[in-house]
């Protein structure tokens, strides 16, 4: 029989090998735009239309999580075998339609499987890492969304190197890495995965998907208070990001070209891979719950107060890196929050929606804050605040709990 020390062993190469296939597998939600010059060029495409194709992935991401909360898939097949077709699956659409004509519905059709595909990815690498995790999984999860966070900076980071690569090459490259990533998660998928997945899904008392696991999910507050608080994050979280390359050409007027601007819009979104990390362990000593308020806090403050800075290029940079470190710290912890409190039998379902509104609710401050920043400048950002602020709001119960539970220990 292996010894724990063994097992520790093994669970931290699991992890290690699903962080990194994560990584690999959501490169091919952002791949578009790290080729956005030479596909646009292809296509003949305006940069509204080009905008639409962004949005493709997003709307697919959400009808997956939809579908699969649904159905409650999620929980009915190992985690391993999802992610692992999802990953192919995605690879393959993403490479296809670079071998056929011009044509961009055709295109917008592909990439908007490809979103379906990533609900397979995604959630389904929060809950092997739940699973394997445990009482560590706060910190685990924060090295998954560290390396999101990382593939969402990564076109900005091929655009400052000036890669002379062809723009199919990106797209072959993205879904290389994604094969690459269902492979890592296949060595260390196997007959013990599917057993502890049989015993997972038996232990409960109810193994009922779709409607009704909804409602079980829905009717326990602490679930309720993460899933909406993680709303509110989502709110302000992408249309940061999207406009995040305008506010820094806004506070480098006089920079030298686009790279410099590239590398800077780099530099602010990667930011949120230490904010991620510092996060995750910062959380075994004051729990998810206060990490993901005061990053939640911090954030909104930075959306509050960025439009009011004078109009100093490095401070306004410097404040565009604290708001890119804080704005994502909080989304591993609510992740986190949510699988604690869902039934074990339906931590699946249970991340599964809560990316699903999330990502609904992100499509829409996207499109309209493009529009507003384009028309008013700066201060469109402040559309972003009620985010946080309901955000709070909605957690305030997890926060309640966490100070009677401290009162208690102490008394």
């Amino acid at each position: 029989m292996a010894s724990q020390s063994q097992m520790g062993r093994g669970a931290g190469v699991a992890i290690l090998a699903i962080v990194v296939a994560q990584w690999f597998g959501t490169s091919l939600w952002f791949s578009p735009s790290g080729a956005v010059d030479g596909l646009s060029a292809w296509l003949g495409s305006t940069p509204a239309q080009f905008g639409w194709l962004i949005a493709a992935t997003q709307i697919g991401f959400i009808v997956g999580t939809l579908l699969s909360a649904a159905t409650g898939i999620a929980d009915r097949f190992p985690p391993e075998r999802i992610f692992i077709l999802s990953s192919l699956f995605g690879a393959g659409l993403n490479f296809v339609w670079t071998l056929g004509p011009s044509d961009l519905v055709l295109v917008w059709i592909s990439r908007f499987a490809v979103g379906v595909s990533l609900a397979g990815i995604y959630p389904m690498g929060m809950k092997m890492i739940v699973k394997r995790a445990q009482a560590k999984s706060a910190q685990a999860l924060a090295w998954l969304v560290a390396m999101l966070t990382l593939g969402t900076a990564m076109p900005q980071f091929l655009s400052a190197v000036g890669a002379a690569l062809p723009w199919e090459s990106i797209m072959w490259g993205s879904s290389a890495l994604a094969v690459l990533g269902a492979v890592l998660v296949a060595t260390i998928s196997g007959p013990r995965a599917a057993r502890s997945h049989a015993s997972d899904a038996t232990s409960g008392p109810s193994k009922s998907v779709g409607s009704p696991a909804l409602r079980r999910l829905f009717r326990d507050r602490m679930f309720r208070a993460a899933v909406f608080g993680y709303v509110g994050h989502m709110w302000e979280l992408y249309a940061f990001w999207a406009v995040v390359p305008t506010l820094v050409i806004a506070a480098l007027a006089d920079a030298d070209g686009p790279t410099g601007f590239a590398t800077t819009s780099f530099l602010v979104i990667a930011a949120g891979v230490l904010g991620c990390v510092l996060g995750g362990i910062i959380s075994r000593r004051t729990g998810s719950a206060a990490v993901a308020a005061t990053a939640l806090a911090g954030s909104g403050l930075m959306c509050l107060i960025y439009p009011l800075l004078p109009d100093i290029g490095p401070l306004l940079i410097a404040a565009l890196m604290l708001w890119g470190l804080l704005v994502i710290a909080d989304s591993p912890q609510f992740s986190d929050l949510a699988a604690r409190y869902a039934p074990a039998e339906l931590t699946g379902t249970g991340l599964t929606v809560m990316n699903s509104l999330g990502f609904a609710v992100s499509v829409i401050s996207i499109v309209i804050l493009q529009s507003l920043i384009a028309v008013i400048g700066v201060a469109a950002v402040w559309l972003l605040l009620p985010g946080p602020i309901l955000g709070l709001i909605a957690m305030r119960p997890l926060l309640v709990r966490r100070k009677a539970t401290r009162l208690d220990r102490d008394g």
